[in-house]
């Protein structure tokens, strides 16, 4: 009896953490699924191919999501593009498909990674500048645009492209921007209404 008592004790933080990390990967899914199709339906005139756009507002999404929650984020996001991409969004075969989605998690769990070892940002983002978020951008943006067209061109896509790789870029690195300004502006909005200096004391 005392055995299955502190197996049950043992077991219990084991649960509990899982369920977070389950409930983690659930919403980053969730969340970037919305932003997908709500950046499909407003921004479709910009896009230069299948799956370049000029203004991509889910880029913003992923580096948060992966900042905020690290690994549980980025499977997420893989678990997400699979998904998107399964339900006909890129039409492609399956290994192209698999591809496309471990670098949609892969890129900016890196860019992460990138920002807390080399610009010494702690892993709790408690010192996160805005130029260090910028550079985060910006190298998460060549990294997803670069390993997106790589694979591309490997899996003979009609995506893949020197012109693209721009596109994609460009449309990352604004997409990011805009969705870091609306956040931005969304806290210091219920600052004001709050009459705050900071949006928790």
């Amino acid at each position: 009896m005392l055995g299955i008592i502190k197996i049950h004790n043992y077991s219990m933080p084991y649960l509990k953490a899982s369920g977070q990390f389950l409930f983690e990967i659930i919403i980053s899914a969730a969340l970037y699924m919305a932003f997908f199709y709500f950046n499909q339906a407003i921004t479709a005139p910009l896009e230069q191919a299948k799956g370049v756009n000029w203004i991509f507002l889910p880029a913003g999404i992923r580096i948060f999501i992966t900042l905020i929650l690290d690994y549980s984020g980025a499977i997420g996001l893989v678990i997400a593009s699979l998904f998107i991409n399964y339900i006909g969004f890129f039409k492609a075969d399956l290994i192209s498909t698999i591809g496309i989605a471990v670098i949609c998690g892969l890129a900016p769990l890196l860019g992460r990674h990138f920002v807390i070892h080399n610009l010494k940002v702690r892993a709790d983002l408690s010192n996160i500048s805005m130029k260090q978020l910028l550079i985060i951008i910006i190298a998460y943006s060549l990294l997803s645009s670069g390993l997106h067209q790589l694979w591309f061109v490997a899996r003979d896509l009609d995506s893949g492209s020197w012109n693209h790789f721009i596109a994609m870029f460009c449309g990352d690195v604004a997409g990011s921007i805009l969705f870091v300004a609306v956040i931005k502006y969304g806290i210091d909005l219920v600052k004001g209404r709050l009459g705050r200096d900071n949006l928790i004391e």
